[in-house]
């Protein structure tokens, strides 16, 4: 009878301290995603009297209010900007991700090759987008396949070298094991050094994927509107001029909107290759 009894006390303590888990649980997850809502009213409440109270002019600093009136108004202009913009940063993005893991690959191939020539993808990174975008406009025209060679170009450098960093962080017991079996360089390439390398290629891309809006809306600026069709950085430039400051706001809101889900595409993507064996994913899901 006392066994028993012991033991239905023990599961008795056990059902509470799983429930008591559970509960944590659910309020660290909770407040993940009451914190962010709050702030984010809180911000938008201030946001929408202050001006009031102080008298500021809309044209000066327009009320969220005023922004989605012009966002509604001019729909019509905004949502084809919209959506050029997000093709040329998609494409400058693709291009930027298959030539920088492919040029990584190539340098972590042979040390001589990375020490001659990653030295100089250093020295293009440190150059000023604005200074080697009039160059890009005179080899590959005004328009879209300038800006998206802009684009290219800010997203290129994150992804080369946290590729290549990645594939320079094998662990050294793990590749003198594939020696030991005689195993050939691609072959040790592609079986240990670039599936260790995935999570170092996965914050690369990620990086690049915020970085490559901002060179096509760099690029609208400098490398002009492309055939009459301009995108969010030409509609940034022509409400400016015409002091739409609603339409302004309207404009930098969808282009921040674009990079938040563009990064959370990036990060889905990531969590689906590495969920199944990386560390970092894992945690995540539980």
């Amino acid at each position: 009878m006392s066994v028993q009894t012991a033991t239905t006390q023990t599961k008795e303590i056990v059902a509470q301290s799983n429930n008591t888990g559970k509960l944590k649980i659910w309020s660290k997850s909770k407040w993940k995603i009451i914190g962010p809502i709050a702030a984010l009213v809180v911000f938008l409440s201030l946001w929408q009297f202050v001006p009031i109270m102080v008298g500021v002019q809309p044209f000066i600093l327009p009320k969220p209010t005023d922004v989605l009136q012009a966002a509604v108004e001019d729909w019509e202009l905004l949502w084809p900007a919209i959506q050029i913009t997000v093709a040329e940063s998609v494409i400058g993005f693709v291009i930027s991700a298959i030539i920088g893991i492919g040029f990584a690959v190539l340098l972590a191939s042979s040390k001589i090759l990375e020490i001659s020539i990653y030295p100089y993808a250093v020295i293009l990174q440190t150059i000023p987008v604005v200074a080697v975008a009039p160059i890009v406009v005179i080899w590959f025209g005004s328009g879209f396949n300038s800006i998206v060679m802009i684009s290219f170009l800010i997203g290129f450098f994150p992804i080369i070298s946290n590729t290549l960093m990645g594939l320079n962080s094998v662990d050294k017991n793990m590749s003198e094991l594939f020696t030991l079996y005689n195993a050939s360089k691609w072959k040790k390439m592609s079986k240990l050094r670039i599936p260790a390398a995935m999570p170092y290629m996965m914050t690369g891309l990620k990086i690049s994927s915020t970085l490559s809006i901002v060179g096509a809306i760099t690029g609208e600026y400098i490398a002009g509107i492309g055939g009459g069709k301009g995108g969010l950085g030409y509609a940034i430039t022509v409400a400016a001029v015409q002091l739409k400051t609603p339409y302004l706001f309207a404009c930098g809101i969808a282009a921040a909107i674009f990079g938040i889900v563009f990064y959370l595409l990036v990060s889905l993507f990531s969590y689906f290759m590495l969920r199944s064996w990386h560390e970092s994913a894992m945690k995540g899901e539980k």
